[in-house]
């Protein structure tokens, strides 16, 4: 790989990438999606950076100091080109992928269309109506999920203290006695 060249971004260690991702086949696919959306990205810079290889050298501005000369330029063009047209092959099968599971799952056309114009969404995030309360969303939910989590592990420390407290109380009052 030369020194213009930029390491691909789809690939990541599996082991770095959050567990929600992996957690469900909706899941992965919307991660797919996050994944085609960064190659559509290099995509593009990968034609800006095979039109500068195309122009003529004399013609290259004081900021292309890094494009390569003579023959050079030539196989770097043919790189960058071979990537570009991996990369759009790339992208065309995860699209086609995330349309194909969209079919299989049978998702209602109105649960992915655009909101109207001017439309806002709530502060607290997508979540699931209840019955007369007000919905929160996921976010909010694992904020409350946490802080019950503390606030048991707080109570929890607190009640053994004062057990550990109340034995070397009793302790030191049977050995006075």
């Amino acid at each position: 790989m030369s020194p213009h060249q930029e390491p691909p971004d789809n690939e990541q260690d599996p082991s770095e990438i959050d567990p929600i991702w992996t957690s469900s086949r909706t899941a992965r696919q919307i991660y797919a999606l996050g994944e085609v959306e960064k190659d559509i990205t290099r995509l593009l810079s990968l034609a800006a950076s095979s039109i500068s290889l195309l122009t003529l050298p004399q013609t290259d501005g004081p900021d292309d100091d890094n494009l390569p000369q003579g023959e050079e330029r030539s196989e770097q063009f043919v790189l960058e080109v071979s990537e570009y047209f991996e990369r759009l092959d790339s992208i065309q099968v995860a699209i086609r992928s995330s349309l194909a599971h969209i079919r299989q799952s049978r998702i209602a056309p109105s649960a992915i269309t655009a909101p109207p114009l001017g439309f806002v969404p709530p502060s607290l995030g997508v979540g699931l109506p209840r019955d007369g309360a007000i919905s929160r969303g996921l976010q909010e939910e694992r904020v409350d999920r946490d802080a019950w989590v503390g606030i048991l592990d707080a109570l929890t420390r607190l009640k053994v203290a004062q057990e550990h407290e109340r034995l070397q109380a009793s302790s030191s009052h049977t050995t006075n006695t």
